[in-house]
């Protein structure tokens, strides 16, 4: 008979399984179960033991600023779900219901702006993919979620048979042969080394890029109980630069001056973006980049040297087929692992852009206008169309013509000619400022008679008359000018 201390041992499992915390439980399908944790194998260091004057802030919860943005990107659709699922706490560790569509948008935005600047201009950047769940045995102290079927652990814990050893030896033999959710990107940028290096005729340096959805262990004693850990996700655009030992360090230097420029090009307030230097257990030396919101510094990007070992762990026995050429020598490269998290650069341009200013549309002081002004090239929707006075039918036929031609040509546009409730001026411009849309085209009656739209900009709020034909020509040059700035 099974002593109690076995049914105790197993009670914990049966919580990760059953909680609802730990994905699926339906017949067999695959569930992540968690064991230990460390990024790289290697735990780095926490903030307060960074080095003196680059730690990382902590202030009180957000303040009154802080809070209207969330309520204002949860009404406006830049996030799901309820106020109260939108916690700081929430967002900073993935674990809330997602992005709505605006956010979906503006971060895909921002996937596109990375990808440019990584691999579309840079002739030794190649994109790679990998699967979310990664086969294999566990490594001592891996933390990753392990993917086993739930129908599999049920089996192994009604076997009244077996003793508590047997019980624990089966458990254990489950996790370690399961696959796991990937923590990272960097494992699957190195098993496509050795065939990539053919595309460069083994010539170094040259870099791997890929952004995909990672997944990670949350502790939430609120939410879970006796340390059941939650999935957090977060959207990471991933560069793993191979370069020689010898220029390693100054490899990691451009990449830090590049990131850092990166992220400052679409900020409003640039000084917000920051970095500092860190340093893992083995002494490998990195840098992050830190985003400065209302309660302190938080990391959105890591940059690592890793050295050879990574590559040398994953190519046992063979060293020769991982040799790249640094001039006339052959050479085991060095790692440079570029690692941003989009999730939490999207918050940090949200941030970022939130304004309140005065509103011109009322003459009372305490009214702000809420604002997110988003860059050009962030902002999820470029134009709003929308008609004033006049013929509906025909107005809104105009409308869709001109929503037809921009869609054509890449830009996106909000379809205000289609809502069927009247709203003022004000009530438009209002909302379409807190969706961040550059400029609002109104059709009226006068467009029908010589070609003339009203033009409102987001940023100035001032409006001019433009003729309908000049309208799609005049947002490209708008866009494609503060994309080049």
């Amino acid at each position: 008979m099974r002593s109690g201390a076995a049914v105790r041992a197993c009670q914990k499992v049966c919580r990760c399984l059953l909680s609802g915390f730990g994905g699926r439980v339906d017949g067999g399908q695959p569930e992540p179960l968690m064991e230990g944790s460390s990024p790289f194998g290697v735990p780095l260091r926490s903030h307060a033991e960074l080095p003196r004057g680059s730690e990382p802030t902590e202030a009180p919860e957000s303040g009154e600023g802080s809070e209207e943005l969330l309520e204002i990107c949860q009404r406006r659709h830049f996030f799901s779900g309820s106020k109260r699922q939108l916690s700081r706490h929430s967002l900073m560790s993935g674990c809330h219901p997602g992005f709505g569509p605006l956010g979906i948008e503006l971060r895909k935005n921002l996937a596109a702006e990375w990808w440019s600047s990584v691999v579309v201009f840079r002739e030794q950047v190649f994109p790679v993919d990998a699967l979310h769940h990664e086969p294999g045995p566990t490594l001592p102290g891996d933390s990753a979620f392990r993917l086993v079927s739930a129908e599999t652990v049920r089996e192994i814990l009604q076997d009244k048979e077996l003793s508590k050893e047997q019980l624990v030896a089966f458990l254990e033999n489950l996790l370690k042969t399961s696959g796991k959710l990937r923590e990272s990107l960097l494992h699957g940028a190195l098993e496509h080394y050795v065939n990539c290096l053919d595309l460069v005729n083994k010539r170094l340096p040259y870099g791997l890029a890929q952004i995909g959805v990672c997944f990670h262990p949350v502790s939430d004693t609120k939410q879970t109980p006796d340390g059941v850990k939650r999935i957090g996700e977060k959207t990471e655009a991933s560069l793993v630069w191979f370069s020689s030992a010898r220029t390693a360090g100054q490899w990691l230097d451009f990449w830090l001056r590049h990131r850092l420029l990166w992220w400052r090009k679409f900020a409003v307030s640039p000084s917000n973006f920051s970095s500092s230097d860190c340093q893992d257990e083995e002494g490998r030396k990195g840098n992050q980049l830190y985003y400065n919101f209302p309660w302190g510094k938080e990391p959105i990007e890591t940059l690592w040297n890793l050295g050879d070992r990574e590559l040398l762990h994953m190519y046992p026995g063979n060293e020769s087929q991982l040799h790249g050429r640094d001039g006339r020598k052959n050479v085991v490269p060095y790692v440079l692992s570029v690692n941003g998290n989009l999730d939490r650069g999207v918050l940090a341009y949200l941030y970022d852009s939130f304004q309140l200013t005065e509103n011109s549309f009322t003459r009372k002081k305490n009214l702000h206008r809420k604002v997110l002004k988003l860059h050009p090239c962030l902002a999820p929707v470029k134009v709003a169309l929308d008609v004033g006075r006049g013929p509906t039918v025909e107005l809104r036929q105009v409308c869709q013509g001109l929503f037809n031609e921009l869609l054509e040509n890449g830009i996106s546009v909000w379809p205000g000619y289609t809502e069927t409730v009247q709203s003022s001026l004000e009530q438009l411009y209002s909302r379409y400022d807190e969706m961040s849309i550059l400029f609002t085209v109104l059709i009226t009656e006068a467009t029908l008679e010589n070609g003339l739209i009203h033009l409102r900009s987001r940023d100035t709020t001032m409006k001019e008359m433009m003729h309908i034909s000049k309208v799609k020509d005049f947002l490209i040059k708008y866009i494609s000018s503060a994309k080049n700035v």
